[in-house]
């Protein structure tokens, strides 16, 4: 019989080898989550079922470039090819490792076979750097032998682990993996590393989107109020500044697009850019000067938050209201209509709850944190500024999922942390207690901290019985932007399509067609063109198919995009095509049977 002594023994030397090799465990537990992804999700792999519009116009960006588009060219022109392409606010960054992986690849499996590795690799490579973050980050804030916690909790972490899925390969995942590397440097007792980490890191994200804007900004204000709390804290402001202007500068002439090289809002541009050298170089006074008194210090700060802000707003005034610019019209015929633009309690309460579980039981972690460091005194280096700094930005993304659930993804994730610490705090004595009952309640609290248990909960109440109505949406979702639907309009004669804006970034994925656009804001006179002539009589929408060109009118009957125009405008001109009532300038192609799509060729 082994001895609890043994047994003791053996659990120590498992943890001091989880220690000396945690770096090595993750890497371990990586490829292991990879395998098993990989493997689970082979069906859509093979099947090239790109989850999303952004996946599918990254894929076409990386193919256009791979095809000899300029580097600085990111205007998609497969997209209303007769004004000239679309504007795509993006930058190549992101594109990097995909174009890498396809001619890595390429030689040995083919073009197809290497963009499938590519697709299926690239998202899982920013987790592995997202892994890092929150085990540096945990090891920093919560114990040295609490990392693996959050790095297990990102399986509860739906929203986010799901921006890491193979086939996943727009920008959110990197951009998520770098926002955790910024926090994990405001967590770092050693100033100026921390500082220079989190700089670089806000750098680099900004060069990929805008998206973690407010979040990187609060690192910046908190690195500010650092400084104001003690002045030792200089060093880390200083190197937290210069590592943000240096990186924000040279990612601007490395990766800016042609049209970003403009005063545009909604990306890293001139605008971004000036705000970024002037806030820069406002720290950098800051850090340097002599002011012993927190409140002289304070004052300084506000003066310096002024001058960047009277900065922005003399110099950049059209920048001053929502960053994308779209038209009232846009807005209203499309943008009011995207469904991660609305607060989580606007969607169904399985979604909300399951979103809102790990941030909302995440406060409770911060709190826990929060007592600790003050009882402590905010020792060891810090602890209770650097605590508070960290958890800045988590209640903020928790605050915003009032606003838009597209933030659940960086609300969990930097969640996670903070769960981790209700775990160690109160999970943790009670599982070590001799008591049974502390046992029970414990494990409970474990899946309640990272928000495991409501879903499980979820699962017993009884499912909603789905109509027949929302049947056919889903099912349509679902074929219409499949390889072997599309593969008859494939066999078409190259032409413009004018089609759905959802459907266009896939349809010039799978084909060889080009078509009209698909929903990126700057392009919103064409959204506009698009909805307003589906919604329209069939004159209206005649001038506006021959306006962009079109040799195809396609639409998919009862695809989610269909049934805005059947709510809104039943007696527009879809619904007048899904009656078949067709006018004549427009000759029915007969796609085969079976086939989820109508399609007409465009007489002029």
């Amino acid at each position: 019989m082994i001895s609890d002594d043994r047994v003791k023994q053996e659990f120590g030397r498992l943890a001091e080898l989880f220690d000396r090799r945690w770096r090595l465990v993750i890497v371990v537990l990586w490829l292991t989550y990879a395998a098993w992804i990989i493997f689970s999700r082979w069906a859509a792999i093979r099947g090239f079922a790109l989850p999303d519009t952004d996946d599918n116009l990254r894929l076409a960006e990386v193919r256009a470039w791979l095809g000899g588009q300029g580097w600085f060219d990111l205007r998609q022109h497969r997209f209303d090819p007769v004004h000239g392409g679309a504007n795509i606010h993006w930058s190549r960054l992101v594109d990097l490792p995909l174009a890498g992986l396809i001619l890595l690849f390429k030689p040995l499996v083919g073009g197809a076979g290497a963009e499938r590795v590519a697709v299926t690799v690239a998202p899982l490579l920013p987790l592995t750097l997202l892994l890092f973050s929150l085990a540096l980050t945990t090891k920093r804030l919560v114990g040295e032998r609490a990392w693996p916690l959050p790095v297990l909790g990102m399986l509860c972490a739906y929203s986010t682990l799901a921006m890491f899925s193979p086939l996943r390969i727009d920008h959110h995942g990197w951009q998520l993996a770098l926002l955790g590397l910024a926090v994990t440097g405001m967590a770092d007792p050693r100033r100026a590393r921390g500082g220079a980490v989190t700089g670089v890191a806000t750098g680099l994200s900004l060069t990929i989107g805008l998206e973690m804007l407010i979040y990187l900004a609060l690192l910046g204000g908190a690195s500010v109020l650092l400084w104001v709390w003690r002045r030792d804290q200089r060093r880390r402001l200083a190197a937290y500044a210069a590592a943000m202007v240096a990186s924000t500068g040279a990612a601007f002439l490395l990766f800016a697009s042609n049209d970003n090289r403009q005063a545009v809002c909604d990306a890293l541009s001139p605008v971004w850019l000036s705000d970024a050298a002037v806030g820069g170089a406002v720290m950098l006074g800051l850090a340097w000067l002599k002011l012993d008194g927190w409140k002289a210090r304070l004052g300084a700060a506000v003066a310096g938050g002024a001058m960047v802000a009277g900065f922005h707003t003399l110099a950049w005034p059209h920048c001053l209201s929502r960053l994308e610019g779209v038209s009232p019209a846009a807005t209203a015929l499309w943008l009011d209509h995207v469904r991660e633009a609305r607060p989580f309690y606007r969607h169904g309460w399985r979604v909300a709850t399951i979103v809102m579980a790990l941030p909302a039981t995440g406060l409770i972690g911060w709190a826990l944190l929060f007592w600790r460091a003050w009882k402590r005194g905010g020792e060891p280096h810090d602890l209770l500024p650097r605590t508070l700094a960290v958890a800045l930005p988590s209640i903020a993304a928790l605050v915003l999922l009032f606003w838009q659930v597209r933030t659940g993804p960086a609300a969990q994730m930097l969640a996670l942390p903070a769960a981790t610490a209700l775990i160690v705090l109160v999970a943790g004595p009670w599982l070590n207690s001799p008591k049974l009952w502390l046992h029970a309640v414990a494990i409970p609290l474990v899946l309640l901290g990272f928000g495991a248990l409501i879903p499980l909960i979820i699962q017993v109440v009884p499912q909603e019985q789905t109509n027949k109505a929302s049947k056919r949406v889903s099912g349509a979702d679902r074929r219409c932007p499949s390889l072997a639907a599309l593969a008859a309009v494939q066999r078409q004669p190259k032409g413009v399509v004018f089609t759905f804006l959802d459907l266009g970034p896939r349809l010039i994925v799978a084909t060889h067609h080009d078509t009209i656009g698909g929903p990126y804001h700057r392009n919103d006179q064409a959204i506009a063109d698009v909805m307003t002539a589906f919604r329209g009589d069939a004159s209206q929408a005649r001038r506006i198919i021959t306006e962009y060109g079109s040799d195809y009118l396609l639409v998919c009957p009862d695809m989610s995009t269909a049934t805005i125009f059947m709510a809104e405008a039943p007696k527009g001109f879809y619904v007048q095509l899904a009656k078949g009532q067709v006018p004549p300038w427009l000759q029915p192609i007969d796609l085969g049977k079976g086939s989820p799509f109508l399609m007409w060729r465009v007489v002029r």
